[in-house]
């Protein structure tokens, strides 16, 4: 997995972290270059990153359910602070979206998963989306943004916040390792865990994780 300009140390560095997820199944990894790839260039593997036998810490919504493959950090970290693009083209960085809990999703139109779960991440932002809440789609295909508005209208998904990354390289920088990926960020611009897969996003589950997160 590479993206332009990535070094030689770089490179080999995703090789064995891209070996090390061989032999799980439903995140699609690109094999041309994060978000440059069709399906018929994309690899399925890992669903679940996480331990496979990891012991939920108790009373963690996080690890319940349908919410079970989420990989929460002991602490919350800072992550990269991305630039990508709104409807009108202009710039827009993470960092802006500071002050609400963001349920941040990296996905792309070819991505089988992607479609599969984008529905039920669309039914969370119209249950719980607010002034304390946001589900960012952020899309990380080539074609842009428009293309990428089209593929959520097609499936009835306009309730959730759409950006574009035609670049596909703020993927590399939140060390993206296949779509999709749905990460957690409070309301400082923390991250405070990732899930990688697709998941049931409008399940009560994720609705625990998320009130837990927002409160």
């Amino acid at each position: 997995m590479t993206a332009n300009g990535a070094g030689g140390p770089q490179k080999a560095l995703w090789t064995v972290a891209l070996s090390a997820l061989v032999g799980f199944g439903a995140v699609y990894v690109i094999g041309g270059g994060l978000g440059n790839a069709g399906p018929e260039k994309s690899v399925t593997a890992a669903r679940d990153l996480s331990p496979p036998k990891a012991e939920p810490s108790a009373g963690s919504p996080s690890k319940l359910g349908e919410m079970a493959a989420f990989v929460t950090k002991k602490t919350p970290e800072p992550l990269p602070d991305i630039t990508f693009q709104d409807a009108d083209g202009k710039d827009v960085k993470l960092s802006s979206l500071k002050g609400k809990t963001i349920l941040l999703n990296l996905w792309a139109t070819w991505c089988g998963p992607c479609r599969e779960e984008m529905p039920a991440l669309d039914q969370l932002q119209k249950k719980l989306g607010g002034d304390k809440f946001e589900v960012v789609a952020l899309s990380l295909d080539r074609k842009g943004y428009e293309e990428s508005r089209k593929f959520l209208d097609e499936l009835k998904a306009t309730n959730v916040k759409l950006y574009s990354d035609a670049s596909a390289k703020q993927g590399m920088a939140l060390k993206l390792l296949g779509m999709p990926t749905t990460i957690l960020i409070n309301k400082d611009g923390l991250e405070i865990g990732r899930l990688a897969g697709p998941a049931k996003w409008d399940s009560d589950d994720a609705k625990k994780l998320i009130e837990a997160a927002t409160n």
